[in-house]
């Protein structure tokens, strides 16, 4: 090694900590992780928030709001979703830097956790649609944006109507194994099957700018409605022959530069990468190629977005509670790069 360099080296890093970087923006995740004696904050100590953002219980002044909603009564085989939120919140190693984008959320917007949907009951399904619309109307009309964490698919039908209400008819980027655009069965048209349905025909989305990525399985006959409305589906195995950077091009396409909603289900990752989950299916994408999807879509104007149906109890690992975190994470910084590019 040449002496000279070694020196410079020794001189620059030789007693220094670990709290001490030179990239600015390095300096702002060491502002995160770093008490000010130097010491390294415990990543697994405190109160459990997502990424171990501040916890908030107004948002007036936010960009963005985390928002738990542990609600799965909309689910159709097997529940346990209602403790995805809290399950989420206590993965360590998530954030708060993004390498592919070069991000540090937190240190171009405002954001924190700001707990969950009050709901009335456990027990009422439509009055918990009630309840989350209610409350994340609150959150958009003090002009955050919100991050919901489910919960069953289910809540991004009432998140889309409080979204609509401030932006009109939203695009949407949909991650899934299932279409969800079902219609009504067993008395009930608030369920995981069908908010998307629900959003077309209310107009809360515009299915000509929707497109719905990773479709596969055997429910392929309840999802009529994407094609007779105009969504672009894209089933598991187009996505592997088209590819990841195919897909993403015609995404961006199909959404143009309007607002954006990202809904991802957990069950659009492949059960072997995600078995905590509702209604898995096989054949589905791989952690990293869902990565590469979402970062993909930097510099879309997302307004909002959902990672849903982690069911933890049937997640013996952790994987799915930990790549759930992490697509969370992805989503998030999506929405604070319009902070940094934009100014939003």
């Amino acid at each position: 090694m040449d002496e000279k360099k070694l020196k410079a080296l020794r001189e620059k890093y030789g007693n220094i900590g670990g709290d001490v970087v030179f990239n600015p923006t390095f300096k702002a995740v060491v502002d995160k992780l770093f008490k000010d004696d130097g010491s390294r904050t415990l990543p697994y100590g405190g109160i459990p928030t997502f990424m171990g953002l501040k916890h908030r219980e107004d948002f007036t002044d936010l960009d963005i709001a985390v928002v738990g909603v542990p609600m799965d009564l909309g689910v159709t085989n097997r529940n346990g979703a209602r403790f995805g939120p809290r399950a989420i919140r206590t993965m360590e190693r998530i954030g708060p830097y993004n390498h592919a984008l070069n991000i540090v959320p937190e240190a171009v917007c405002k954001i924190a956790d700001v707990g969950d949907v009050p709901f009335r009951s456990r027990f009422k399904l439509e009055q918990c649609i009630e309840d989350i619309e209610v409350h994340f109307r609150r959150i958009i009309e003090s002009d955050v944006r919100p991050l919901g964490i489910g919960g069953d698919h289910s809540i991004s039908y009432p998140i889309l109507k409080a979204i609509a209400a401030k932006h009109g008819p939203v695009a949407m980027v949909h991650i899934d194994a299932h279409c969800d655009t079902s219609g009504e069965y067993d008395g009930s048209k608030f369920h995981h099957g069908g908010p998307f349905r629900l959003a077309v025909l209310e107009g809360l989305i515009d299915p000509d700018r929707t497109i719905q990525i990773g479709i596969r399985g055997s429910a392929e006959f309840l999802w009529e409605l994407s094609y007779e409305a105009g969504m672009t589906v894209i089933h598991a195995e187009e996505f592997a022959e088209m590819g990841v950077a195919t897909v993403i091009e015609k995404a961006r396409a199909v959404v143009g530069d309007g607002p954006v909603y990202v809904t991802f289900d957990v069950d659009g990752l492949d059960p072997a990468f995600a078995p905590g989950t509702g209604t898995p299916e096989v054949g589905g994408l791989t952690p990293r190629e869902a990565q590469a999807l979402l970062r993909g879509l930097a510099g879309l104007n997302v307004v909002g977005g959902d990672l849903v149906e982690v069911a933890p109890q049937y997640d013996a690992t952790t994987n799915t509670v930990q790549v759930g975190a992490q697509m969370a994470f992805e989503i998030l910084c999506l929405m604070a790069l319009r902070f940094e590019i934009v100014g939003e």
